[in-house]
């Protein structure tokens, strides 16, 4: 069938989308332009060739070393480039099983934009991964991502003719404002404005009152769960401030994912 002819490419579009944004996410916090010229090592600055420069394979050839200095290359350009290509193939995958049904978020989409609905969902995905690394290593969130996930999630809902749209973005300033409110009420240390402003998205695309109960509830449950792994292993302590958008985003992408499946499993309350 062709789908399966189709499935090597989107692994490898994953793959080359996921070396784009482990390039984008250093140089946004450092302020430099992507547009700066083509990549370099950190540590000598000789430009990495385009053979040395291929998603996934040329780290794994080069041993995970720069071909010139010899200096490591960091882990994070390879699973930033994995996580990315599952991601993508994951959403291609469940548009496929989507078919004559209706089962999650992604499938509403699919059933609203057909297979247009996977350039979007991919879009939406790059933006989060690329709002999970930058506030997990720099404890920042750029407007330009969570503002374009606000206006994407917008446009999506208004093209699609979801007869729900002001309650949808009801949805998302109310979870806002909670947020808000403990950012004021922790003076900035146990919420971020970053986060406030990433909370307005979510409920937007997610639409139902459920599922978006479920993803702000599994946020502050995983949130939880790392901190707590993190206190024993000693890589944290209690009051010392961790980024919450990547929780944000694993809960996210697992509503958007799973939304069926988690409300089949909590009937009583969903």
């Amino acid at each position: 069938m062709y789908w399966q002819l189709v499935t090597p490419l989107v692994l490898v579009l994953g793959l080359i989308v996921g070396s784009f944004l482990g390039a984008l996410t250093y140089r946004i916090p450092r302020g430099i332009s992507i547009s700066d010229g083509r990549s370099f090592c950190p540590r000598c600055k000789k430009t990495i060739a385009w053979y040395d420069n291929i998603p996934l394979v040329s780290y794994i050839i080069l041993g995970g070393r720069c071909r010139n200095c010899r200096s490591k290359i960091s882990i994070r350009y390879p699973l930033i480039e994995l996580t990315t290509s599952v991601l993508i193939f994951l959403t291609y995958v469940q548009a496929i099983a989507c078919i004559g049904a209706d089962k999650n978020i992604v499938c509403e989409y699919f059933s609203r934009f057909g297979w247009w609905s996977l350039p979007y969902l991919w879009i939406m995905i790059i933006l989060l991964v690329a709002i999970f690394i930058v506030d997990l290593e720099k404890k920042i969130i750029p407007d330009e991502f969570s503002l374009s996930l606000f206006v994407l999630a917008v446009v999506g809902i208004v093209i699609g003719g979801f007869d729900d749209f002001y309650l949808r973005v009801l949805f998302g300033f109310l979870v806002a404002s909670f947020l808000l409110f403990l950012h004021l009420l922790t003076g900035g240390r146990g919420m971020g404005l970053g986060d406030v402003k990433l909370a307005l998205f979510a409920p937007v695309v997610l639409g139902d009152w459920r599922n978006v109960f479920v993803w702000i509830s599994g946020s502050f449950l995983v949130g939880a769960v790392v901190g707590t792994v993190l206190i024993a292993l000693r890589r944290g302590s209690f009051g010392k401030p961790i980024a919450f958008s990547p929780f944000m985003v694993i809960s996210f992408l697992l509503v958007m994912f799973l939304s069926d499946k988690i409300r089949m499993i909590l009937p009583v309350f969903l």
